[in-house]
């Protein structure tokens, strides 16, 4: 059976999810998005959109400390999202930000017949902002 290709939508909720994304550069929960949007959009559409910009490779979700899911935007140029988002993820425990650590390539090396295809990587800790108040 042959795979349907889906066809990448641009729809103005995946545009404004971008863009908030870009201008917190931290990773977003679900309902940090239903916060910001209020009653604009409503929260099945946030997930939808979600999920299409995951499925397009234009954001990569991270299994945060607490459990929950976020969202990050992928970035194209880094050489860590070409198949996955193998790189490290930090989460302050004070004010609870996650952020994409892109510059850190982290080495595993699995036993024979074992195959990478993701890899999440949570540090937990201080950030600077926290550090410095």
């Amino acid at each position: 059976m042959e795979k349907k290709i889906k066809r990448t939508r641009n729809s103005n909720t995946k545009k404004e999810i971008i863009s908030l994304l870009e201008s917190k550069e931290v990773a977003l929960t679900h309902k940090d998005f239903q916060d910001y949007f209020q009653d604009k959009i409503d929260r099945v559409t946030i997930y939808r959109a979600l999920d299409r910009l995951v499925e397009e490779g234009k954001l990569h979700k991270i299994a945060n400390i607490d459990g929950g899911t976020q969202y990050a935007l992928t970035h194209q140029n880094c050489e860590h999202h070409k198949s996955a988002h193998n790189h490290v993820h930090f989460s302050c425990e004070f004010c609870k930000k996650t952020i994409c650590l892109d510059d850190i390539s982290p080495k595993l090396k699995l036993p024979k017949d074992y195959m990478i295809k993701d890899i999440q990587i949570i540090v937990s800790g201080i950030c600077p902002n926290c550090q410095n108040n």
